[in-house]
């Protein structure tokens, strides 16, 4: 008799992997940030570095008709800033451009 439930096993293997290409992590997280008053910030974390960001923000800032920036965190690498509660927004346009599939994008916030 040999006893099969020693064996190790890794649950999170297959998550450090990444699945898809165009995501680091499988999941583009959109956050909003209060600043003073009633101003917030938008930002957008989890997009690949293969795409030139600075591109992207343009895009955005043309078509929200908001100011927007990359930004360099430590943790999370280089993250798109856009002024403005932009969470929706930014949504529809990654599934429309194919940044993004809809079941990639989390939503954080209020």
């Amino acid at each position: 008799m040999s006893i099969q439930n020693l064996n190790t096993f890794d649950p999170f293997a297959d998550a450090s992997k990444g699945a898809d290409d165009d995501v680091q992590d499988g999941l583009v997280h959109i956050r909003i940030q209060q600043r003073n008053g009633r101003k917030t910030l938008t930002t957008v974390q989890g997009l690949s570095s293969d795409y030139d960001l600075k591109k992207i923000v343009r895009a955005c800032k043309k078509e929200f008709a908001c100011n927007g920036t990359v930004i360099e965190h430590p943790e999370y690498g280089e993250v798109l800033q856009l002024q403005g509660d932009q969470r929706e927004n930014i949504c529809q346009w990654l599934t429309k451009s194919g940044l993004a599939k809809p079941d990639q994008l989390k939503v954080h916030g209020f």
